[in-house]
């Protein structure tokens, strides 16, 4: 059994579709740059906002990404927290969690700031040991440094937690931090996306992870479910 769970936020314990379609053109605009379509903005959540611009416009210009950054958080510190759900059965699969003594946070590229507010309007600030946001790191996902900092934080190493995402970007920084991880297909990202890490584990929704990380996780990762 796993010490400790990380979880990814947006798409994997949260929708803020509406928030990022929002928030992402709004940003466009200022900047008099094409809006984009809701289905394209949605294959970005999880991405960093530099990485976003680049996806969305091929832009690359630290000046103009910064521009960008700045765009979004004006509007998302107004609409971000209204515009964002919690998936319906995350509260619970949370709380069986903690109640198997697995240790629970969240690694994202969403400010720490918006998740835990979201969170308190949701009641469930106490059923985190760590959250490590945007704010809190100099390098995003893929990049390692914000999964290795909430490990520090709770106490757990590499091989007793685990990452859960929706994004192949959460599988690239897992692998990166020597974690194992596991695939929520909750997101825009389909099982064939997750190629490159041909033993990922997948569930449908967050109750399926309940059974598997309170397992013998050796016996449930031999023979994984994978891409067809």
């Amino acid at each position: 059994m796993k010490r400790a769970v990380l979880f990814d936020f947006d798409l994997t314990l949260a929708d803020s579709t509406r928030g990022a379609i929002e928030c992402i053109n709004y940003a466009l605009a200022k900047m008099r740059l094409p809006q984009a379509k809701p289905q394209t903005i949605r294959a970005t959540i999880g991405l960093s906002l530099p990485a976003t611009l680049t996806r969305l416009t091929g832009l690359t210009d630290p000046a103009l990404a910064k521009d960008f950054t700045a765009n979004f958080v004006e509007c998302a510190d107004l609409r971000m927290v209204d515009l964002t759900s919690i998936f319906p059965d995350a509260a619970r699969s949370l709380r069986e969690l903690r109640k198997a003594n697995i240790k629970t946070g969240i690694v994202s590229t969403k400010y720490r700031y918006r998740i835990e507010a979201i969170l308190a309007r949701d009641g469930l600030t106490e059923d985190f040991d760590v959250i490590v946001g945007g704010e809190d790191v100099v390098r995003h996902k893929p990049d390692p440094e914000g999964i290795r900092q909430a490990l520090k934080r709770i106490g757990a190493s590499g091989p007793d937690a685990v990452y859960v995402g929706d994004h192949p970007v959460d599988a690239m920084a897992a692998s990166a931090a020597g974690i194992p991880f596991i695939a929520v297909l909750t997101g825009n990202a389909v099982r064939r996306d997750f190629g490159e890490w041909p033993n990922t584990p997948f569930v449908e929704n967050l109750p399926d992870l309940v059974p598997l990380l309170t397992a013998n996780w050796g016996s449930q990762t031999r023979n994984p479910r994978r891409s067809p």
